[in-house]
């Protein structure tokens, strides 16, 4: 056995160093991750005791609309990371502060944007839902508050990505826990305590948003203290400098988009089938977020290692990086899917209390049990590519897999819901299948 092997062999101390080393990175991701619903329940609970429903509606619709805004912004933070780990794999510290400047002025510039053009972008999105004439107008005066923090929810993806790039994931859960735990005590201080309404929930937010920023350039500023090289202003300022931040985000953003439309259609048809499906397609949908808490920790983790291994050319550290991930992200989601076949029933009945809609829910409960054994390689293969920034073939993938589900549901529309989520699970599938058929062509040509 070669050297160059005993390296890339799972059972090896160096398989097992990375398999510490990566685990190390992904359970701070994993713990920040977890935050983030929190904090949704905390918003619905405070809002949710108030005297009228409309209040708890209108928190919805806003949140439901920035999570849609702000995900598609989801590139600043994904294109930062693995930029960031391949220059620093490289040593190039004068590099990873251009990417930080370049990174930031970015998000600045779309987050100052989003504030000038944000009550159309409102407008259009409160339209498209389908609320009373009151909790529209609760939505829209909540939704122009919280429009005021994209600039530093903006940054703070650029931030946090960066971190990530350094090997750093304990930052990310610092800043995001500080930030939803200020947002909970203000929430608290503001609605229970002050006697405001949805609008003391944005306000909330938007104070803790900036808060976060602040506690971020803090220890950017820290960082970068104790980094050697120095500021290029005249790389920072040069257009032929930005070229490949462009180049990666745009494909990072059309990408993003897709994902966004497959979501959007498979919601938008199963409305079709009435309240109670919707209902009962809503609260499964909640098992493939929680599973992707864990899936996303493992593939951002790999993010930030292979794009260290592709900046200093080490193709074996590449392959530990990527055996590791996968053996991380292959037991979740076994564990996943194994935890949802012997609890799935009990899970939904804490979701919710209506009859009806636990019963389809429990009828279309076999589709989750599937979907993390699925899933799980389109999450792996997205961190390996975000890291190598390959993210050309990340776009095409969604482009093709988005087409797949959208002419594959008439073909199976006759078999209602059952085949809405089989035609979802094929997005999946497909989304996997070409993605890994490009890893092997990068494999075979490119990375070795």
């Amino acid at each position: 056995m070669t050297d160059s092997s005993r390296q890339a062999d799972p059972s090896s101390p160096s398989a097992a160093r990375t398999d510490r080393h990566l685990w190390q990175l992904a359970w701070p991701i994993i713990l920040s991750n977890i935050s983030v619903p929190l904090l949704g329940l905390v918003d619905t609970a405070v809002v949710g005791h108030l005297e009228d429903a409309i209040y708890l509606g209108a928190v919805t619709l806003g949140a439901v609309l920035f999570s849609f805004l702000y995900w598609g912004f989801g590139f600043l933070r994904m294109g930062t990371t693995g930029m960031t780990a391949q220059a620093h794999g490289r040593g190039d510290h004068d590099r990873l502060r251009t990417l930080l400047g370049q990174g930031i002025l970015l998000a600045l510039a779309i987050g100052m944007l989003l504030m000038l053009l944000g009550s159309p972008l409102i407008s259009l999105g409160l339209g498209l839902m389908e609320a009373s004439e009151t909790t529209r107008a609760l939505a829209h005066d909540y939704a122009s508050i919280r429009l005021w923090s994209a600039p530093a929810v903006l940054i703070n993806y650029v931030i946090l990505g960066w971190f990530l790039g350094l090997g750093n994931s304990r930052v990310t859960l610092g800043i995001l826990v500080l930030t939803n735990v200020l947002n909970i005590v203000l929430d608290l201080a503001f609605v229970p305590g002050l006697g405001m309404t949805s609008d003391g929930v944005a306000l909330a937010s938007v104070i803790a948003d900036y808060c976060g920023l602040a506690a971020g350039l803090w220890l950017v500023s820290r960082q970068l203290s104790r980094m050697p090289g120095h500021s290029d202003r005249a790389a920072l300022l040069s257009l032929s400098a930005w070229s490949v931040l462009i180049r990666v985000n745009q494909h990072l953003f059309v990408r993003t988009l897709c994902l966004l439309g497959a979501t959007a259609y498979f919601t938008s048809q199963g409305a079709s089938f009435g309240d109670e499906t919707l209902a009962a397609n809503a609260v499964l949908l909640q098992f493939v977020m929680i599973t992707s808490y864990g899936l996303d920790g493992f593939a951002q983790a790999a993010e930030s290692e292979v794009g260290r291994a592709v900046g200093q050319g080490d193709w074996q550290r590449f392959t530990r990086s990527v055996r590791a991930a996968t053996r991380f992200s292959l037991v979740t989601a076994a564990a996943a899917s194994l935890l949802l076949w012997l609890l799935g029933p009990q899970m939904i009945a804490l979701l919710t209390d209506l009859p009806e809609v636990r019963q389809l829910a429990i009828t279309y409960l076999p589709w989750m049990v599937a979907m993390p054994l699925v899933a799980v390689w389109s999450y792996l293969l997205d961190g390996i590519f975000i890291g190598a920034t390959a993210t050309r073939e990340m776009r095409n993938t969604l482009v093709v897999s988005l087409l797949a589900f959208i002419g594959l549901w008439p073909l199976l529309e006759s078999f209602g819901n059952h085949g809405l989520w089989l035609a979802f699970l094929l997005f999946t599938s497909v989304r996997s299948v070409v993605l890994g058929g490009y890893y092997l062509h990068h494999r075979r040509h490119h990375w070795r």
